[in-house]
């Protein structure tokens, strides 16, 4: 499953250097988790490295983007081949 960020985001930036899939981004008023590039850090950590530096946990599972951690580790492998 992705993950996404809910509206207790407080802007605070450090989840964003944390993800090996670039999949976090600023938007136009909290930071955004890109569905398509995230893999719960699946191929790169054991754990999502976003969810452990948020000071104010805002980072559960995206309901909508419903994933096994097989489909997650094919979308990481299909990541790293795109370069």
């Amino acid at each position: 499953m992705a993950l996404m960020i809910t509206d207790e985001c407080i802007n605070c930036d450090v989840c964003e250097p944390e993800c090996p899939n670039d999949a976090i981004s600023a938007g136009d008023e909290i930071y955004v988790i890109d569905p398509k590039r995230c893999t719960e850090c699946v191929g790169h950590y054991d754990e999502p490295q976003c969810v452990s530096v948020c000071p104010v946990d805002c980072i559960p599972l995206d309901p909508d983007h419903k994933e096994s951690k097989q489909q997650l580790q094919l979308k990481y492998e299909a990541l790293m081949a795109k370069g």
